[in-house]
């Protein structure tokens, strides 16, 4: 049985998935998309999905009161092979500490739910070597690059008032958001670099972590409009109140909707941010490391993007329709001033392997490219001889016991900066342990 009790805020911002019991004849937000496996507690350590099992049947008893704790830790060990700034190899990881609760089990608030997340990274990236503006593998930057800390990156309060209308406030990542079926995962389930899991045409626009605001409307099954205030600094490293709104506020607006062209499940999403936020230069963000020297950008108010992604599949196993694989793929569009990609569009395939026998197991491949701006200023187009900046990912995600998957990564990225940086040969590999 698959279990969720959940509100996706997904915009390319806040997504929020709360994964608990699901009770057809109780849960009101059976129409959500968000979708997480029950947990199996066994005494098998091959077949049980955490690694540390039941906890001596603690754990049951917590989610029996409305606490479910979903932890993983994952290591990164990748290399540039060829080409780029310099060639290398280095060891990196990100954990994760999620806390989901359902309010009404715990202390009788019906329709309410808290989600916490903390998390941090340690060791080394190779995301400097590559030359690129976007990081090869974004999960060993966050939530603080080159900070090995443990920081509160989520601690949203979702209310509900009826099955098609909710509220959250809080602090939230925003990673989340952009939701696709075969391009999503966090850098830790599908695709490593940054481009293929979420849409960077956004990033200058929308911080990683701060505090927000918003409503959700619930249409129909896998179709919800989202809503949102944010404030316009991240705020990963502190709790935001003494930060909140000095730099401005962003807004935001998302629609995701089910389709079902040719008798087989997909998505729509489209949505639009805008800030008002006073930017002059390039600030340190994990999710961008452009430009390589520090050179800044045009000082400018304000700044907006557009964006649109789908998923749909072309195949669905006859006995399992979550299963199966198909195409997606991404386009953004944005002011080109203060941010620095003007445009941006990705596509490929993924999914469920087809090996007979692995179906468990997932795959993708894709493309993307991303249209610098053009005021980027004479020194930095002149030196760094910047150009559209494209690449190709190809990854094979194999599943050895429920709580452990290891993956195997190559990409090519031509980067933008060609006057300084060759095309990047880029392999990786990446084990995830639910603990």
């Amino acid at each position: 049985m698959r279990s969720m009790i959940a509100a996706l805020i997904a915009v390319a911002v806040p997504a929020v998935a709360f994964c608990q019991d699901r009770d057809p004849a109780e849960d009101i937000f059976q129409q959500c998309v968000a979708q997480c496996a029950e947990p199996t507690w066994t005494n098998d350590l091959l077949t049980r999905s955490e690694l540390t099992g039941e906890w001596h049947g603690l754990r049951p008893a917590m989610k029996d009161h409305g606490i479910t704790f979903a932890g993983n830790a994952t290591q990164f060990y990748a290399g540039v092979t060829h080409g780029g700034q310099r060639t290398g190899w280095r060891y990196g990881g990100h954990n994760d500490y999620l806390f989901n609760i359902d309010m009404d089990k715990l202390a009788g608030l019906k329709g309410n739910f808290v989600k916490i997340r903390a998390e941090h990274r340690y060791g080394d990236s190779i995301n400097r070597f590559t030359g690129a503006l976007l990081p090869a593998t974004i999960a060993t930057d966050l939530p603080v690059v080159e900070s090995e800390d443990v920081y509160l990156t989520n601690v949203l309060i979702m209310q509900f008032l009826s099955e098609s209308f909710g509220f959250y406030f809080g602090k939230l990542d925003t990673l989340d958001g952009d939701m696709n079926a075969f391009a999503h995962g966090r850098g830790k389930t599908q695709f490593l670099n940054t481009s293929l899991i979420t849409n960077p045409a956004l990033l200058r626009v929308v911080p990683y972590s701060t505090l927000a605001a918003g409503a959700l409307f619930v249409l129909g099954p896998e179709t919800i409009i989202n809503v949102g205030v944010l404030n316009a600094t991240d705020t990963a490293k502190t709790t935001g109140f003494n930060e909140l709104f000095n730099d401005g506020v962003v807004l935001s607006a998302e629609g995701r909707f089910k389709t079902d062209f040719m008798g087989m499940p997909g998505h729509q999403l489209i949505g639009g941010v805008w800030s008002s936020r006073d930017y002059t230069s390039l600030q340190q963000d994990p999710r961008i490391l452009f430009p390589p020297l520090g050179i800044p950008i045009a000082r400018q108010s304000d700044s907006w993007g557009l964006y649109y992604n789908f998923d749909q599949f072309l195949y669905t196993n006859p006995n399992d329709e979550t299963k199966g694989w198909g195409v997606f793929g991404r386009f953004g569009i944005t002011d080109g001033n203060p941010n620095p990609i003007n445009w941006f569009l990705s596509l490929g395939l993924g999914g469920n392997s087809l090996v007979p026998g692995r179906d468990v197991d997932s795959w993708g491949c894709g493309w993307y490219t991303n249209g610098i701006s053009d005021d980027l200023g004479p020194v930095a187009t002149t030196f760094l001889g910047t150009q559209n900046g494209q690449g190709m990912e190809l990854f094979y995600n194999v599943e050895v016991t429920p709580w452990m998957h290891l993956t195997s990564d190559i990409q090519y990225i031509h980067p933008s900066s060609q006057n300084l940086t060759q095309d990047a040969v880029v392999v990786g590999f990446r084990a995830k342990i639910d603990f």
